[in-house]
């Protein structure tokens, strides 16, 4: 069976728990208000494309490239992203919920979250070198064995980083988040 390539074509409205999201690749498509919730996406291709305000909770991935996506204020809750494609992945989140979601092992250099929450996100062997993490909620979110060289924290909040399990080379922290860094020392800062 062939894939079909489908370009420059917006989706708006659409239930796909309901209606097929057919098999192929997509290619600078905008998926507007969309529901994928709950939904298996299996060998599916989409570069440079846009979701936003779309509902992906409990979708699982299996062998499905994102190569240079948008999502916008989208809901991302139990996601197992580790299960995409890893082959030239790319993302981008703005204002999204991403609560549960794992990026367990990924090469997610480069990645910008932008106020987001990411609570209790799993990032335990991931390469987020050169990420930016503006304005994000990381409460309890899992940094095991994490690149975080050069990562921008300076705005982000509630994150627990143990800087001698993570690589922290050139990560920027505000005064404020230092806490956040040594919490497991039980010291007080004032």
């Amino acid at each position: 069976m062939e894939k079909v390539y489908i370009e420059s074509k917006t989706f708006e409205k659409i239930n796909f728990k309901e209606t097929e999201l057919i098999k192929g690749e997509y290619e600078n498509c905008v998926f507007n208000n969309c529901d994928f919730s709950d939904i298996l996406f299996s060998n599916i291709n989409f570069t440079e494309c846009k979701f936003i305000d779309c509902n992906f909770s409990l979708v699982k991935f299996s062998n499905t490239a994102f190569r240079d996506i948008i999502f916008k204020n989208c809901k991302l809750l139990g996601i197992i992203f580790t299960n995409c494609n890893p082959f030239l992945l790319a993302f981008r989140f703005e204002d999204c919920n991403l609560t549960l979601s794992s990026f367990h092992k990924l090469n997610l250099k480069k990645t910008t979250f932008r106020n987001s929450i990411l609570n209790e996100v799993d990032f335990t062997e991931t390469n987020l070198s050169n990420s930016i993490f503006d304005n994000c909620d990381l409460t309890r979110a899992i940094f095991n064995n994490t690149n975080l060289e050069k990562t921008d924290f300076r705005t982000s909040y509630n994150y627990l980083i143990d800087p001698e399990i993570n690589r922290l080379k050139k990560a920027k922290f505000s005064l404020n988040g230092i806490q956040g860094l040594l919490y497991k020392y039980d010291i007080e800062l004032y």
